[in-house]
């Protein structure tokens, strides 16, 4: 299956910037430091704490933390499971749409980050918030009738413009909630705490994660072009569903 071109260059820009990898220690550091989340960057007690980036740096990071990993490791566990919903995302938000709701996913994503580690020196970074956003916002058809975790699945392009269900109908939804149980299950077993990543300094927080996921869940309406779906548009493999409200 052809990846959309959103996603494939989007996957591309993070390979590209992963290179900085090959830099001298001392400038992988200052990349780091400039462009990864650090929330003792807003600490108001500490006026002369100098970290590179300057006030600039309080703004962008709350982005550029996202495209930065720690090692192929990293990258490759964000990538692969971005492949799928992130694909599916791309194909139904295009481009612009796409790439700002990953924005704004990583934003929700550092915020989380920063209210729950407001004097943490070590940076943050690590698509995480934006991946986790992207499998909140495709559950919210996934599971519909053509779409792509669907039983009846249709091709990549028509299983990924299915109408949505709303929030409480997929919430009612035993699929829905069954993903999202194994979803914190899985950031409760290996993100209490933080998560060490092989860069010294830098972690990745399950928090973050948590933030871009619910971001990604609340937000995605604001996002989708898709016409919302009728009452009984979901998948009914499981059981009859009525056409009444």
């Amino acid at each position: 299956m052809t990846l959309p071109g959103a996603l494939t260059a989007y996957i591309a820009l993070l390979a590209v910037i992963h290179l900085r990898v090959l830099l001298p220690p001392e400038l992988e550091n200052w990349t780091i430091d400039v462009f990864g989340f650090i929330p003792k960057r807003y600490d108001s007690s500490l006026l002369n704490l100098a970290i590179p980036g300057g006030a600039g740096a309080k703004v962008w990071t709350f982005v550029t933390y996202s495209l930065l990993h720690a090692n192929l490791t990293h990258l490759g566990f964000n990538v692969l499971w971005l492949l799928p919903f992130g694909s599916a995302l791309a194909r139904r938000f295009g481009p612009v749409r796409f790439y700002l709701f990953l924005a704004v996913t990583a934003a929700a994503g550092a915020l989380a980050h920063l209210l729950t580690h407001e004097h943490a020196v070590a940076p943050m970074i690590g698509a995480s918030a934006s991946v986790s956003g992207a499998m909140a916002a495709a559950i919210r058809f996934a599971f519909v009738r053509g779409s792509f975790l669907s039983f009846s699945r249709s091709d990549a392009d028509t299983a990924a413009k299915v109408p949505a269900l709303p929030l409480l109908r997929a919430l009612r939804d035993g699929r829905v909630m069954g993903f999202l149980s194994v979803w914190f299950g899985v950031n409760i077993i290996f993100g209490i705490g933080a998560i060490g990543v092989a860069t010294e300094g830098a972690t990745v927080a399950w928090q973050a994660h948590i933030g871009g996921f619910f971001a990604g869940l609340l937000l995605f309406s604001l996002f989708d072009p898709v016409p919302r779906t009728r009452p009984d548009a979901a998948d009914a493999s499981s059981q009859d569903i009525s056409d009444r409200i």
